[in-house]
């Protein structure tokens, strides 16, 4: 409100979680301000309060999560595994996009193999304090039944893994761990044996951000969606990944 208040020519901004920006978003449209949101989605009942959405495609990270983990017990180092895969999820902030359509797109994937079943799911907050709190009481209640932890962020899986390693169990062997964000310490994790893979979600919008605010404040018109491009990276390419990584 005070953007709009000063009058700027475009607003962008990161919504912590989805719902309540309705009212606002509708004062910036009555200004004329165009609204540019950076990360994460907003819900509103008229698409055209905002031009576009920059960043993530959270819905296609959980599918890639999944697919990994369908691979790694199809044709991978799992494949001898017999029997359910159980999974354990932490995830994250309670409404926010990334936790909402990560679940949503690691779910799809696994429904096609009756095997993976999720036992266990609660939010660890997207902390690393919160995941090991979690985890704690995951482990305490189903301990060895555990065969895997999907994390909606690497930090969850960082606290996550000290909370393994206190229970007496191996992380990246007796639970395998699939994580989302490709942060330096899922490297340094990975590297370590501790994680099997993550899955990358860029936080490097700046330039493709200034790129739509300069189009749009040249009148020229910009897509409706802009995906950011990312990858998978398990933890056999960490050691050689690791140095380039910025974040």
């Amino acid at each position: 409100r005070s953007f709009i208040a000063q009058g700027v020519d475009v607003i962008a901004f990161s919504p912590v979680v989805e719902t309540g920006w309705e009212t606002v978003l509708r004062e910036a449209k009555a200004a004329n301000i165009p609204v540019l949101l950076t990360d994460r989605a907003v819900e509103v009942s008229d698409e055209s309060l905002y031009l576009t959405l920059i960043g993530s495609d959270f819905v296609e990270e959980g599918r890639k999560a999944g697919r990994w983990l369908v691979e790694y017990y199809t044709n991978g180092e799992g494949k001898a595994h017999q029997g359910d895969v159980n999974i354990v999820e932490l995830q994250g902030t309670v409404g926010s996009a990334p936790a909402n359509d990560r679940k949503r797109g690691f779910a799809e994937i696994i429904a096609a193999d009756p095997r993976f079943k999720i036992i266990r799911s609660q939010t660890g907050d997207f902390t690393r304090a919160k995941g090991k709190e979690v985890m704690e009481a995951f482990v305490k209640a189903e301990g060895k039944k555990i065969n895997v932890l999907f994390a909606h962020n690497d930090d969850m899986a960082i606290g996550a893994i000290q909370a393994i390693e206190e229970a007496g169990l191996k992380p990246g062997s007796d639970i395998i761990i699939v994580s989302i964000d490709a942060v330096r310490g899922a490297f340094e994790a990975m590297i370590a044996g501790k994680l099997n893979v993550t899955v990358e979600c860029s936080p490097l919008l700046g330039p493709q951000l200034m790129d739509a605010v300069k189009k749009v404040a040249a009148g020229e018109p910009i897509p409706r969606r802009i995906v950011t491009e990312e990858s998978v990276f398990p933890k056999e390419t960490a050691a050689e990944v690791l140095p380039t990584r910025k974040y």
